[in-house]
């Protein structure tokens, strides 16, 4: 499993804006043509909601992206 260190210490202490619940770090499932992957990111104890910052989407997942699909 992939994680994020530096992005579990960012988003500490925020809550879920769609249940009010404190996020804490947890494994998501992030698909992109076929390929799963398992990640560490901040995540809803209660709802699943999961965030994907920004610069996680136009850094590493971008890269990744890009791999794929040159194959």
């Amino acid at each position: 499993m992939q994680r994020f260190p530096e992005i579990i210490a960012r988003y500490e202490g925020w809550t879920c804006q769609q249940c009010g619940k404190p996020l804490m770090p947890g494994k998501a499932q992030l698909t992109y043509m076929g390929s799963v992957f398992d990640v560490e990111l901040p995540k809803c104890a209660k709802c699943g909601m999961v965030i994907v910052p920004e610069e996680l989407a136009l850094g590493k997942m971008l890269e990744v992206e890009q791999v794929l699909e040159d194959k």
